[in-house]
């Protein structure tokens, strides 16, 4: 089906227009995530702050025009592609509560503004991170081709990240961590909770590629199923 709605969104201006603006929120997501991720371990947490919630507003910006967009090209061309404009405007939703989680960790620099300390965690944070990061830069290939086998390799992963991110979750609401502070152990469970909301959200766009309409953001099936 995704190559169908490819030819759809290309056939058409509007749509294409919103659908070259989806990839750009995409990538603003991915620059907005590297800068959150060095706001939180490293320095020049305020500089990094102000340019994550300016690239926000313009990824908000961009799902208004998509949505407005889509429903000009729905009102002009019927039903004969209403599928193609609500899997876009489906996409889009996520890529827009990516951002808003991103700003989340932003958050959490204020709550805990000196360095935060080394733990086994630590370890496995910067793993994650570095997976999404990786996501982030093979979702745009994985939507644009239509790649079934990556986009199923992809969403192995994020299924992985997130049974990671509750276990750990679990340990820190247990406070099994008895070396740490409370303000700590509060930002680290509330990180591997925003990390685990965005591999959720990467998880829901890429089964976009996967997944006929009415299950997007569900589990995928497979042959055997």
């Amino acid at each position: 089906m995704w190559k169908e709605l490819k030819q759809l969104w290309t056939a058409d201006n509007l749509l294409n227009e919103a659908w070259s603006m989806a990839y750009e929120a995409i990538s603003l997501d991915a620059e907005m995530f590297d800068d959150a991720v060095e706001s939180l371990w490293g320095e020049n947490k305020t500089a990094v702050q102000k340019l994550i919630f300016k690239k926000d507003k313009l990824i908000n910006k961009y799902e208004r025009d998509i949505r407005r967009k889509v429903i000009t090209h729905l009102s002009i061309q019927g039903s004969e592609s209403i599928v193609a404009g609500l899997v876009l405007s489906t996409v889009i939703i996520d890529v827009e509560r990516i951002g808003d989680y991103i700003k989340n960790i932003v958050d959490l620099t204020e709550m805990h503004p000196k360095e935060l300390p080394k733990i086994d965690a630590t370890v496995i944070l910067h793993d994650i991170e570095k997976s999404i990061k990786k996501m982030f830069s093979k979702i745009a290939e994985c939507v644009e081709e239509g790649d079934e086998d990556l986009a199923l390799e992809m969403y192995t992963e994020t299924k992985e990240i997130g049974r990671v991110c509750d276990d750990y979750i679990n340990s820190f609401l247990a406070k099994e961590h008895k070396d740490l502070s409370g303000s700590s152990q509060t930002v680290f469970a509330l990180y591997f909770r925003y990390l685990k909301r965005i591999n959720a959200h990467l998880r829901n766009i890429i089964s976009s590629v996967i997944n006929p309409y009415d299950r997007i953001g569900y589990k995928v099936k497979t042959d055997s199923e």
